[in-house]
């Protein structure tokens, strides 16, 4: 219970001073401290306590003892519940209530509980009674004086600054000149906690006490200070509104009179209301807010009135604050990844990682940039989605492809009309989320001109370091990127600048087996097409041996988008027989596939269309389509010791094909080659597909094969193909794109490759066990091991002479 106190109520010494017993009968007070020569009121109603005050005035003992309960929320303390020490009081009025008693007692010393007597019905207690100590003299006396002072200047100012205490407490330290009772007076006054009360009551020597309450004093007032500092802040924070108020209370009252502005008004109350509920930071507030002030002075008619009002509507709509929860169930994103793609193991588990990694740490993680690099048609669109969809997050996808104006990324300044923010803000506010999954499709070309160069400014937005603090043009205010999941994509690598590709973490996406495309075909493609078009399982099957004969024979891709192309051809031709009326089931088989897609367009393999004569090779090459082979002829010509490269070759291969004749020259004696041969003719080196540019350092030692083929005689093994690059004294050096060339190769019907040494890790790690037992592949590092195993053994001259001679005897046909 709360425990007024009656003002400055000393007592008289109008009547004996009462003998205190040495048994007090003891009642526990909830939230209240009593101290000597004091008048207090107290209201109870308990029934132990109210039995307590009626067996104290039937014995005529009106003296009890007070003590404060430890926690106020027991109903019935026992002696380890209240405080040992206390204060004797001796009860002047009683009142009897409905609800209880009311008592005003007084009063007369401290005590300190000696032995406890009784628990029930209410406490009871052998006490010692603390007597005051004497006034002190000498020194100690001018010591208590300048802590008495000391104490009466601390009150005095907390009672000017507590609204609490009224002003005529100041005139008590005046009229009492005892510390001791000033001491008491000032300590039961104060809104002080129990436990401070408690402390000075329990302090019988008047140094210590009057120490201890100039601390608690000191620090009340500090309070009280602070407390006052900020209420005038407030006041004066208040008394500028509600003049703000005023003011446009005035303004919307001229407004009503000249009969405008109150749809004006409504439109900006409602965007005030806006900014409040959007969450945004502090600076992008204060520049709202600043628009909004623009606003109110602006008429409705005003060109400045819709470009600040749109730049409102774009501040508001931005997800400032809302973000969605990642799914951190491990098996599940797993299960969404594996259901949506076959294969691509590498992206999955770095995508395990990362969540694996947020689950641990639990909380904020550094959102990983990543990269899919590979042939078009692999999946790497889809994959964002994929992994959208399994995390849980929102997905945003925008085409970075031809894009040349550096404020498609940063935004157009507001200066300019039709200005707008960039596609990432633009992105951001479609999602409703400030951490979904952005990808970034086609980086790889990104254009520049004189507007600027996009890919530079893709730098902001990439960078973890920086992007926390992204700032569009537009909007000119931060914004934080952080959180945001970025992916991109690319064909090829080579084409994105170096501080772009230096902020991704690569993962290149090769092309597909023929078995991993059919499972494709037959879990994503097939019921996607058959969906399109109307057509149920039962009307429209494909046989598995469909499948394989449309992957060999109508499509040669690194991807699956031709053969996708071709499962719709067979299902438009099918939706066609069921709108002329034929009902009938239909499965597609190897059989009757070309009455849906005509004759197939790859009839032979492809390295067993070409004549096999010295001069010509089969190299493997990487294109933005995935692997492909590539033919290399060479012929001779009287001349003048002339190399001659054709078929749109670039400076990279043109360098191969020198350094790979050098190569022949220096060791022309070892491949039995003429002295004078270079002397006396010219060599002409053809690339077929001469429309196509070329380029790249994996052609050299299939210009080598060439070149030492057609010098010595010799004719390029059948099924074989072989990539590599070569040096001037013969070394095999390594090259990349290893698995979509194989794959090529395979798809060729090539079942031989020559390979780099140093490459065999990447056979090892990239290329399916399947396709590994079924292809033989030589690794070297020579020059000398290439032309031994890629080149035929020359013929004898008793073979040469024997082939004259039946060339010879050839009759002939006379028309």
């Amino acid at each position: 219970m709360e425990l007024p106190t009656l003002g400055d109520q000393q007592i008289e010494e109008e009547e004996p001073r009462p003998d205190i017993p040495a048994e007090l009968n003891l009642l526990p007070l909830r939230d209240a401290v009593v101290f000597p020569m004091l008048i207090a009121p107290l209201a109870v109603g308990r029934e132990h306590s109210i039995q307590l005050v009626d067996d104290s005035i039937l014995g005529n003992k009106r003296i009890i003892g007070v003590v404060a309960q430890r926690d106020p929320s027991t109903e019935k303390p026992s002696f380890e519940e209240v405080y040992e020490y206390g204060c004797a009081v001796i009860i002047r009025t009683m009142v009897k209530m409905a609800d209880g008693v009311r008592l005003i007692v007084q009063g007369l010393s401290r005590f300190r509980v000696v032995e406890p007597i009784q628990e029930d019905p209410y406490l009871r207690a052998r006490i010692e009674q603390l007597a005051e100590p004497p006034q002190p003299e000498g020194e100690e006396a001018i010591e208590i004086e300048a802590l008495r002072r000391g104490v009466a200047t601390l009150f005095e100012r907390a009672v000017s600054l507590s609204p609490q205490l009224p002003d005529e407490l100041r005139s008590l330290t005046q009229s009492v000149a005892e510390p001791n009772v000033l001491a008491d007076l000032v300590a039961a006054h104060m809104p002080l906690s129990v436990v401070d009360k408690q402390k000075i009551l329990e302090t019988v020597q008047l140094g210590p006490r009057l120490r201890a309450l100039m601390a608690i004093l000191g620090r009340e007032v500090r309070v009280l200070e602070l407390s006052s500092k900020v209420q005038s802040e407030v006041t004066t924070e208040l008394s500028k509104s509600q003049r703000e108020y005023y003011l446009r209370e005035q303004l919307r009252a001229i407004q009503r009179e000249l009969g405008e502005g109150d749809d004006q008004q409504m439109e900006i109350e409602e965007l005030e209301a806006k900014i409040r509920e959007a969450g945004m930071s502090e600076e992008a507030e204060k520049e709202c807010r600043r628009e909004l002030d623009r606003l109110r002075r602006m008429s409705a008619g005003s060109p400045e009135y819709s470009v600040a009002r749109t730049y409102i509507d774009w501040m508001v709509a931005l997800p400032w604050s809302v973000s969605t929860e990642d799914n951190l169930d491990l098996h599940r994103v797993k299960r969404v990844l594996d259901r949506d793609h076959h294969g691509l193991e590498k992206i999955k588990e770095r995508i395990i990682e990362f969540l694996a990694v947020r689950r641990v740490k639990g909380g904020p993680v550094r959102q990983p940039i990543l990269a899919f690099v590979g042939p078009p048609g692999t999946g790497k669109t889809s994959l964002g989605r994929s992994i959208a969809e399994a995390l849980g997050r929102k997905f945003v996808r925008i085409s970075l492809g031809g894009m040349r104006d550096e404020a498609e990324i940063r935004g157009h300044r507001r200066t300019y009309i039709g200005a707008l923010p960039g596609q990432i803000m633009q992105g951001l506010r479609r999602a409703g989320s400030n951490n979904p999954v952005f990808m970034l499709d086609e980086i790889d070309k990104l254009g520049s001109d004189f507007r600027g160069d996009p890919s530079s400014a893709m730098l902001e937005v990439l960078d973890p370091e920086q992007n926390n603090a992204f700032r569009d043009h537009y909007f000119d205010v931060n914004f934080d990127l952080s959180r945001v999941f970025f992916i991109t994509t690319a064909n090829l690598l080579e084409t994105i600048p170096p501080p772009l590709r230096d902020r991704m973490e690569m993962i290149e996406l090769s092309g597909y087996t023929d078995e991993e495309k059919v499972a494709i075909a037959r879990k994503h493609l097939v019921p996607k097409q058959l969906a399109e078009h109307g057509l149920a399982t039962a009307k429209l099957k494909f046989h598995q041996s469909a499948l394989r004969h449309i992957i060999a024979n109508y499509t040669r891709e690194a991807g699956v988008r031709n053969l996708e192309r071709r499962i719709a051809a067979v299902c438009r031709k099918a939706a066609r027989r069921i709108a002329e009326g034929n009902e009938e089931p239909l499965t597609v088989t190897s059989a009757n596939l070309s009455e849906f897609l005509g004759p197939p367009v790859f009839l032979r393999e492809a390295v067993m269309e070409r004549k096999m004569e010295p001069g010509v090779a089969v190299g493997l090459a990487w294109t933005p389509a995935g692997g492909d082979i590539l033919f290399i002829e060479s012929t001779k010509m009287p001349g003048g010791k002339n190399l001659v490269l054709t078929g749109q070759l670039g400076e990279v291969m043109r360098e191969s094909a020198q350094a790979a004749l050098s190569f022949l020259r220096t060791n022309a004696e070892a491949y039995g080659i003429p002295p004078d041969f270079f002397e006396k003719n010219d060599i002409h080196v053809h690339v077929p597909a001469g429309a196509t540019p070329k380029d790249g350092p994996s052609a050299g030692v299939a210009i080598l094969a060439s070149l030492a083929g057609l010098l010595s005689g010799r004719s390029f093994r059948s099924r074989l193909a072989l990539t590599g690059e070569i040096t001037l004294r013969g070394q095999v050096l390594p090259v990349g794109g290893i698995k979509e060339k194989v794959l090529a190769a395979y798809r060729a019907g090539v079942r031989t490759v020559l390979l780099p040494e140093r490459n065999e890790k990447d056979i090892l790690e990239d290329i399916p066990p399947e396709i590994r037992e079924e292809m033989t592949i030589h690794y070297v590092s020579r020059a000398e091991e290439v032309l031994r195993l890629a080149l035929e053994d020359a013929p004898s001259r008793n073979e040469r002479h024997q082939k004259s001679k039946r060339v010879a005897r050839r009759p002939v046909v006379k028309s």
